[in-house]
This record gives C-alpha cells, structure tokens and sequence, in this order.
C-alpha cells in the first residue's frame, strides 16, 4: 500500500472560480479523482507533490495541542459574539508558534473568498482531520457552529490528555532502560579497560565473573560500533515496516493487546477513545453509520479499527450498536454494551457513551499510576543488578589481593 503524501493544487470550480488547495492523497491520480468528487476541474500540471510539511521552512511544528486550543479558542470567540473572520484574526495573531498563525491566516482566506468553513479546513487534512471537518460542516448545516466547536475542543482536549498519559506509561521505563544502556556502555569502553590493565600487572588468576566483564568489555570496544549500526537498522526496519505494511501493523496491534499489564491500559485508551468520539459526534447530530468511520479512524488500534467497521456494516444492515457489539466481548467490555442499550433505549445514547469514556479515562489515568508505582522497583532492581554486577567485577580481585595481604 502506498504510503500518503501532501499535494498541492489549482483549479476551477463549476462557477469558473479559480481555487487553491492541498490534499493528501497517495498519488496525483487519486488527487484528481477526490477533486472532481469535489466539482472542481484541476489545471493542467498544477498538482505537485510537497517534499516537506506544510511548514518546512522553520519555527515549531504544528501539534494536535495547538488545534485543541484554537478549537477552544474559536468556540470562546464564536460564543462571545465575534464575527468569524475576526475570530480568526484574533486567534492567529495572537498565536505564538508563528506556524499555526500561517495556517489559520490561509483557512481564514478561504473562508473570506466564500469557502465553507468545514471546506477551508479540509485543505489541510494533516491538521484537520475527517472528525474534525465533519463535526464543523454538521456544526454549520444546524446553525450552532460554536456549541459544536466546543464539543470539538472538549473532545480534543480529553483526547490529547488520554494521549499523554500513555505516553507517560511507555516513555518513562524506556528512558531508564536508555539511560542503563548508555551508563553499561560508558563503564564497558572507559572504566573497565583501565581495571583490565591493572590487574595484568598482579599475575594472578581474575574471578569468574571478572573474566566475564573484561570479555565483554573488549567484545564492546572491538564491536560496539557494529552493534551500534544494527540496532538503528531494526528500530529504522521496524518503524518503516509499521508504516507501509497493514499486516505488520495488526500484528503489533494485536500483540500489545496481549503484553501483560501494558494490554489492558490499550484496551482501556481504546474504548475511551470510541466512547468519546462515538459520543460527540452523535450529540452532534451526525449519523451513526457515518460516525463510525471517523470513530474507526480514532480508536488508535488496527485491531478495533477493523473490528469497529464490522460494527458500522452491521449497523447499516439494520443491527442495534448494542447487538453488535455484544457479538466481540473481548474487544468491548460487558459495561460499555449495557451502557449502550441504555442509550439506546432511552434516547440518550450520547450522554451513557459520555459516562463510559470518563470512566475508562480514568481507568487509564489509574493504570499508569499503578504502573509506574509497580515498575519503579522493578527498574531499580534491574539497575542494581546491572550496574552493580559491573562494579563488584571490577572490585572482585582487589577484595582477593586484600585476603592474600592480610592471611
């Protein structure tokens, strides 16, 4: 499968109004298509494939947190009574990553020359994404585009939280097991050798395990360059095998679901996340068969992707969400498919999803307190045994010549 790209674009609209945009798509061909779905007719030789991000030539580069607070900042702005385009003047200028004031001034652009605003912002969907730019289009179809910016801020605040304390989770044993490596190199090329050549002079026979850290010191220096290029090949291997191969990344999905501890915290995150945008786009109006794609495309795991637009086709069929989800009850707990027969009974299917994704974000808040709190010893353990085995090594013949002195 062929990996997506950003495309620039020029052309004409069915009125004969000359437009301006960006698309990513996987190829030129598939720029066309999407823009004749669009009645927009493309000028010859005026797509051309960007080498860099939208904003390559420097300054910060734009994050999901910056969109969560413009979004925040615009329905504040829209509520208070401030014109749209005013709205985005304020907020892009008084923006501190000089990029997002960019972006915003273009989206604004677009909008001033007659653009929806769901239209000027799907010209730029590394930014803004299909949730983002359907939940805006149903924002302006009902006429309550700043209560729908806000549900769109609220969501991706939660969401960005929820991120961050996965990451949390996964970045802070990483980072003592790198710091372990670096200290074990630093010991292994430096300090060891020096203690080699000492204990040459003495003439007598090293410690087992004396022998063993001076072997491996040697193996290290001779070596550690070598072990060094292979390591980056794999992690490079293995970050480009995630990126064009769907198998590759279902497998690893899968896999993560299955690691004791870490797989039920992807779990949790998982169906706080279907909940949530589950949630918001149906208070928003939008239809459930076509809020399941935006929800598939959020869950952040292949494996509930894959299984959400099983979801979504047996839904279209004419199945309840609550019978088909109930059909995967490894994949969707027994308390989200009661909440959702309660919502669905009651009419209040927003609302119980809402319950359910605040629940399970504070079950994942929870799981990385227990985490952290249980692998702290762990990693001090492993440490101890680590760096410590490499002192008491090198320290290992200085007790014997001690006991020798002093008999």
């Amino acid at each position: 499968m062929a990996e997506a790209a950003l495309y620039t674009w020029e052309g004409t609209t069915k009125q004969g109004k000359v437009i301006r945009g960006e698309t990513n798509a996987t190829n030129i061909e598939a720029v066309k298509a999407e823009l004749r779905k669009q009645g927009v007719t493309p000028k010859p030789g005026k797509i051309k494939r960007k080498g860099k991000s939208l904003f390559g030539g420097g300054g910060k580069k734009i994050t999901p947190a910056d969109i969560a607070v413009f979004s925040r900042q615009l329905a504040t702005m829209l509520k208070a009574g401030v014109p749209l385009v005013q709205s985005f003047d304020i907020v892009g200028q008084g923006h501190s990553n000089k990029n997002m004031t960019t972006l915003l001034m273009k989206v604004k652009a677009d909008v001033e020359g007659g653009s929806t605003l769901a239209y000027a912002l799907a010209q730029h969907p590394l930014y803004f994404d299909d949730l983002f730019v359907n939940l805006v289009d149903a924002g302006e179809q009902s006429g309550a585009l700043e209560d729908l910016l806000d549900k769109i801020a609220t969501y991706k605040e939660k969401t960005e939280a929820l991120k961050a304390k996965i990451k949390k989770a996964l970045t802070y044993p990483i980072s003592v097991l790198v710091v372990a490596c670096v200290v074990t190199a630093i010991l292994l090329i430096f300090v060891v050798p020096t203690f080699a050549d000492m204990f040459g002079s003495f003439g007598a026979d090293l410690p087992a395990l004396t022998k063993m850290v001076v072997t491996m010191s040697d193996f290290v220096i001779d070596w550690g360059w070598l072990i060094l290029l292979i390591f980056i090949a794999i992690i490079v291997g293995l970050v480009q095998t995630h990126k064009r191969s769907r198998k590759f990344r279902e497998n690893m999905d899968k896999l993560f679901l299955k690691l004791p501890a870490f797989g039920l915290l992807m779990h949790n995150s998982a169906i706080a996340r279907f909940s949530r945008t589950l949630s918001t786009m149906f208070a928003a109006g939008v239809p459930l068969v076509e809020a399941m794609a935006s929800v598939a495309g959020a869950a952040g795991n292949s494996v509930y992707t894959k299984e959400i637009y099983r979801v979504r086709d047996d839904i279209a069929a004419g199945t309840t969400l609550q019978a088909s989800l109930s059909h995967n009850k490894d994949l969707f707990p027994n308390m989200l498919i009661q909440m959702v027969g309660i919502g669905e009974e009651s009419g209040a299917l927003d609302e119980m999803l809402g319950k359910v994704a605040e629940y399970y974000e504070s079950a994942v808040d929870d799981a990385v307190d227990n985490l952290t709190a249980l692998m702290e010893p762990l990693i001090m353990s492993f440490l101890a045994v680590v760096i410590g085995g490499l002192v008491i090594a090198m320290y290992l013949p200085i007790f014997k010549m001690g006991e020798v002195v002093s008999q």
